[in-house]
């Protein structure tokens, strides 16, 4: 019977039928849906380009040599890459934290206060539009399973995500974010210092690599503020241009103390 349903299913031209089958649905709970750590590589990569760019738009501006600016730049993608990294960690954990001491709160409750904790099991799904014998149906399975129970009242009353990210690999992911796409800025004034008089103007060269990295960051971006790519970049690419114009501007006002 299993297979006849997939087979059915198949000749569905949608393109999500096929994931919708009793035997794909199972496996996919059973699986689960897992962690990304691709919001974390995003936003260092951001933050490594627009403040190593705002490093090189600062030293252009103050027309110091390009030897600074790869000295400079280099310092900020160690330094503020390491700090970011170890404040996502930091971050990351106090979540973890603060959710294992709600979770023994809660368990703590439960186990002393039950018919409280069963109340708010009704009103919760009573909120959802259950009513009458199929209610007491759902808290009287709910809440023979203190797991379950409890798994219930942190999603639905405290809000907590049934899992949480690793905090090494969301500040591994964020540092390595940072320090590659924090490159860019950079790469064209490693360029001219390897191969002189190649690029003829590094900091055109320097500017137009940026423009790519923030637009193709910003379009990744997408993904977590659920709008169209070509918005999300060029909205990046706004942003990186401004605090590059801002730390051009610094350059050319502090020219004189340089």
């Amino acid at each position: 019977r299993r297979g006849c349903e997939d087979a059915l299913v198949n000749v569905d031209p949608h393109p999500l039928a096929a994931e919708h089958t009793p035997r794909a649905i199972a496996r996919r709970l059973r699986t689960g849906s897992g962690v990304s750590y691709l919001r974390d590589f995003i936003y260092g990569a951001i933050d490594g380009t627009v403040t190593t760019f705002a490093v090189v738009a600062g030293v252009t501006g103050a027309q110091l040599e390009d030897s600074v600016v790869i000295i400079l730049g280099v310092a900020n993608l160690i330094a503020d890459g390491f700090s970011m990294a170890v404040s996502n960690y930091l971050g990351s954990r106090a979540e973890r934290q603060q959710r294992e001491r709600a979770r023994d709160d809660e368990l703590r409750q439960i186990r002393e206060f039950p018919e409280g904790e069963r109340e708010e099991v009704r009103q919760i799904f009573a909120a959802k539009g259950f009513e009458g014998d199929d209610l007491e149906r759902i808290v009287e399975v709910i809440t023979s399973d203190e797991e379950i129970w409890l798994e219930t009242m942190m999603r639905e009353e405290l809000g907590y995500a049934e899992t949480l990210p690793n905090e090494l690999r969301a500040a591994f992911s964020t540092l390595v974010a940072f320090v590659v796409v924090g490159f860019i800025p950079l790469l064209a004034f490693v360029v001219d210092a390897i191969v002189p008089g190649e690029l003829p103007n590094t900091f055109l060269w320097s500017t137009l690599l940026t423009g790519v990295a923030f637009f193709v960051v910003g379009a990744l971006k997408a993904r977590f503020v659920e709008r169209g790519w070509v918005r999300s970049g060029l909205e990046t690419l706004a942003v990186g241009g401004i605090a590059a114009l801002l730390a051009y501007a610094a350059g050319v006002l502090l020219q004189g103390l340089a």
